[in-house]
């Protein structure tokens, strides 16, 4: 076996492996098919690039992003990785020319997409090319119940036919258990070494707020992080193009995008983006896939994500090197009745009674006052060993409760008498007309401005009974029929808290948290000169921006931090900070050294523990 970790500090300039990536690693140059879900940050594209290092022949790694594969070829790259990829944007006489090193055997990592490896004639191609190693990346795609199906992807057990005796790895970011069998069954992989690291991002903060002038709230949050780069996730694209115009009016470095914009824009607005040219891209969904932006450090939600595997995702680029991120999720009960108003609309009925369940999880997240981390990863299916994480809204400041003894026995008996008199249940809208005495042609046809239980709960309005009866949802006293109407009905827990009248502890809602100003300290940071790493900052953009590549090509912000804690003054010196391997040192070390050097000239160093 080669010394793998001498790989890893030569070419990427990394003293130690993530979980599970030295395993993974050994497992296929052992020639053993292997599937890895490793969480976003987790590392998962070093499981493939230092096995193609480590032996003879060529990796073909499937990918389905254009702008992933440039990304990625232009970092092997500048760490002395002889890389290529092959996709639509090349002119005819490059692609020529890279299949021409293709076929002398010039290049150790290939990246297409599936339907290039599809095309007829290639599986010759792929055959003459001597190919040790079928890496299939964002491997969820093959699954109909993955949230990026993609056909295309479940074509690609055709490559194992081709390429009989050559290893598959298959790695994704997000898989449900189910979504998991999906993939080893339609890629075919053979008695597959299976990698499943925890779904936990421990460097990345969780935060809801109730939407309340969502700009101004917006304008409170970057303005204390005016020099980093976030994401601002919208439902829909005209909340994107409000956005960012509304924040470029101020001053801010916005740009939008979604589906709807021209490609040359879209290209356009994501480039600026990952050169560090905009700090903030306000996106649909559309944005964010597979973009290997290791710094962006912060990701607000505008509105309420379709589901918490999406809202996992989007969040997930956050922190994505390892430093402290920031997730904030605004939440407004008008925002579930929108969605739930786009749910109806939905004509196929298991795909409608899917996305309700979907919709009803994520909520509860969003009002939970459990544990956020706790419920994210139980969505995965892994439990949070502790009962707090320390990195959470709920965690950091435990919201109040109240004794809810009297509103939940209104609710409970609210369904119980409506279910006995009309022999149906219903929905939680007309429920809470019942409960405070709303005048409506269905509550007058149905008799029930007729019950015992109409309009006793005038005291609350309907925002807070709502949040009333989802959080008794959550606590498994009400449950929502599966169906095409969700109606409410008690469940064995709910009757004999009926029954018995016990006492039950509510939470009190969200409050609006105050305004800061302070510049936001993070757990975790590496501390170091904040001046130094500003200029460091400043020299790496110009020098991307010479070599046309993103600053994070050249060097990622941790290695940066640990050069302005550090001070190396020398090439030699810069021994053993994280990210420059052999390469970069060459390449770059004595233009950053000389700028620190410059920096101690005027400036002393500052002592850190």
């Amino acid at each position: 076996m080669p010394d793998l970790a001498r790989l890893l500090q030569l070419t990427f300039g990394y003293s130690s492996f993530r979980p599970l990536q030295r395993e993974i690693c050994e497992a296929t140059l052992a020639g053993r098919d292997v599937f890895a879900l490793l969480p976003t940050g987790g590392g998962k594209s070093l499981c493939f690039q230092l096995p193609a290092l480590a032996r003879d022949g060529l990796t073909v790694v499937v990918s389905p992003l254009i702008a992933l594969m440039k990304d990625q070829v232009d970092a092997l790259q500048a760490s002395g990785v002889a890389a290529t990829f092959l996709n639509s944007t090349l002119g005819e006489p490059e692609a020529r020319s890279r299949l021409r090193g293709l076929h002398r055997g010039e290049f150790r990592l290939l990246y297409a997409a599936p339907e290039r490896l599809l095309l007829e004639g290639w599986e010759d191609n792929l055959r003459n090319w001597n190919v040790s190693c079928l890496a299939i990346d964002e491997a969820h795609c093959v699954s109909e119940w993955g949230h990026d199906f993609r056909p295309e992807y479940r074509q690609l057990s055709r490559l194992r036919e081709a390429l009989p005796g050559v290893p598959a790895m298959a790695l994704t970011a997000t898989a449900t258990e189910r979504v998991r069998q999906d993939i080893v069954t339609h890629l075919r992989l053979r008695e597959p070494e299976i990698f499943v690291a925890s779904f936990n991002r421990p460097n990345l903060t969780y935060r809801v707020i109730p939407k309340d002038q969502p700009l101004k709230q917006i304008i409170d949050f970057i303005r204390v992080r005016e020099h980093e780069s976030g994401i601002i996730y919208c439902a829909s694209r005209a909340a994107t193009e409000r956005v960012a115009e509304a924040l470029a009016g101020r001053g801010f470095s916005a740009r939008p995008y979604h589906a709807g914009l021209d490609a040359a824009t879209r290209a356009a607005h994501q480039e600026a983006f990952l050169r560090d040219d905009t700090r903030i891209i306000c996106a649909t969904i559309a944005f964010g896939m597979g973009i290997n932006k290791p710094n962006v450090r912060w990701i607000l939600h505008h509105d309420l994500p379709k589901n918490i595997e999406g809202y996992y995702q989007e969040t997930g680029r956050a922190g994505r090197d390892g430093l402290p991120g920031d997730c904030l999720l605004l939440f407004s009960a008008g925002d579930i009745a929108k969605q739930t108003h786009f749910l109806d609309e939905i004509t196929d009925e298991q795909e409608r009674t899917i996305a309700r369940a979907q919709l009803r999880q994520i909520v509860h997240y969003a009002e939970s006052a459990g544990c956020r981390r706790s419920e994210l990863l139980a969505y995965f299916g892994e439990l949070f060993p502790l009962d707090t994480c320390g990195a959470c809204d709920n965690c950091l400041e435990p919201r109040e409760t109240y004794d809810g003894t009297i509103v939940a026995q209104k609710f409970l008996s609210c369904i119980y008498r409506i279910a006995q008199h009309s022999r149906f249940s219903v929905g939680l809208n007309h429920l809470i007309e019942v409960l405070t005495g709303a005048d409506t042609e269905k509550i007058r046809r149905w008799g029930h401005d007729r019950l015992t239980t109409y309009g006793i709960g005038a005291e609350l309005n309907r925002t807070r009974w709502a949040s009333v009866g989802r959080e008794l949802m959550r606590l498994g006293h009400v449950a929502v029929a599966e169906g095409e109407y969700a109606t409410l009905e008690l469940t064995e827990s709910g009757r004999e808290l009926l029954r018995s009248r016990a006492p039950v502890t509510l939470t009190k809602p969200m409050d609006l948290p105050k305004a800061r100003r302070a510049p936001v300290r993070r757990a975790g940071e590496l501390a170091c000169d904040e001046i130094l790493f500003a200029r460091l900052r400043a020299l790496r953009k110009e020098l991307a921006d010479e070599r046309r590549v993103p600053a994070y090509i050249v060097f990622g912000d941790t290695t940066l931090r640990a050069m302005a804690r550090y001070y190396p003054e020398t090439p030699d010196q810069m021994e053993g900070i994280p990210g420059i391997g052999e390469k970069k040192r060459a390449e770059f070390g004595a233009i950053f050294a000389e700028e620190i050097a410059d920096y101690l000239r005027s400036n002393a160093r500052i002592a850190f523990d």
